[in-house]
């Protein structure tokens, strides 16, 4: 499959990732931006030809990765991705988008007869696609009791598709703030997810252009009565806690003592917590180039099966139809965000605390 890349600030993630893919699966056919050093620069860097219209794009391109801000980030990026869909390219599209925009370009493909697809990127990350296997396995084994979230607003779009993987969609859906949020850098809400209680907090500060300003990504918990599963960062670890057991049926009047036989206490040598999958977490610059760029494959490979099953876009649309008109929902609770002021300084290590 012979991809362009549309955008060269995120886009640069793409660029990487399609540069180390299988050259049986997936080759970089070249850049589309507005001709900037940056895009002139790396169009050298990759060896591949930048082009500045979508009409100046050879026949021989089968997809594009648009990567520039839709109209929710004042970006022209859904006019970018309708001009390569009439064009018979297919899209995969870098969220987030307006609802309008997202069923607009589902539409469009149809009538054009390809694939659109709108990448929430950060599910198809591995530390975050292991949590969202192990979170389905466990509402499936038992009752989800609650969910505990925490994000960064720009990542908030994603964070709703985890959970709709998780729990096979959104509704019924609610939300509502808790109490005054002006000012805040955290806003507090509560409602209901796929009908299981949520609570939600968001970090709803942020510096135009800089994302380096958030202090956190994404903090999931999925609690049963077996236990809750975490996922502690977007890059890992995801950890198990099990509940405690004592006695079954017991008053509570005594704990089962130190030299008690085992079966009075049958989880009494069973772990208090576990991960599921590596505790380390890996390095910013692996996490850029090879966590970031296999979620970028995983994305492409989604799309590549779409099109060789010549699926309907508007009806393998309709999850992230979903996604965009909660989120739009959400983002009418939280308000505007307030504007991120950092502090200087250097960085900080685990050493150092």
């Amino acid at each position: 499959m012979r991809v362009v890349v549309c955008g060269t600030r995120f886009g640069q993630v793409y660029l990487s990732a399609l540069a180390h893919a299988a050259p049986e699966r997936f080759r970089l056919a070249g850049i589309l931006a507005r001709g900037g050093e940056r895009s002139v620069a790396l169009a050298e860097e990759y060896g591949v030809p930048l082009y500045g219209a979508v009409e100046e794009l050879p026949d021989d391109v089968d997809a594009a990765c648009v990567v520039v801000s839709t109209a929710v980030g004042g970006g022209r990026g859904a006019e970018l991705s309708r001009a390569l869909l009439d064009r018979g390219v297919h899209v995969l599209q870098e969220h987030p988008l307006h609802p309008d925009e997202l069923a607009d370009g589902l539409r469009t493909a149809r009538k054009a007869g390809v694939q659109y697809m709108v990448n929430t990127f950060y599910p198809h990350v591995e530390p975050v696609r292991r949590f969202i296997t192990s979170a389905r396995r466990l509402v499936r084994l038992r009752r989800p009791v609650f969910v505990d979230a925490l994000c960064a607003v720009q990542v908030s779009f994603d964070l709703l598709d985890v959970l709709a993987e998780i729990f096979d969609g959104l509704r019924p859906w609610s939300i509502s703030a808790v109490g005054a949020s002006a000012g805040r850098p955290m806003v507090s809400l509560d409602g209901q997810i796929a009908g299981v209680p949520l609570t939600l907090r968001v970090e709803n500060r942020m510096r135009a252009g800089d994302d380096s300003t958030s202090l956190l990504l994404h903090r999931i918990t999925v609690a049963t009565d077996a236990g809750n599963l975490m996922l502690a960062n977007t890059h890992g670890p995801v950890i198990w806690s099990p509940v405690l057991r004592t006695l079954a049926g017991s008053t509570g009047e005594r704990l089962p003592g130190r030299d008690d036989p085992e079966e009075l206490w049958p989880d009494g040598l069973a772990v208090t917590g576990d991960y599921v999958g590596p505790a380390e977490t890996p390095t910013w610059k692996a996490a850029m180039h090879d966590v970031w760029g296999d979620g970028v494959l995983t994305a492409l490979e989604r799309l590549r099966e779409r099109i060789d099953a010549g699926a309907d876009p508007l009806r393998g649309g309709q999850r992230h139809l979903a996604v965009a008109r909660t989120w739009q929902e959400l983002t009418e609770v939280l308000g505007y965000p307030e504007v991120a002021t950092p502090e200087p300084g250097g960085p900080l290590t685990a050493a150092d605390l």
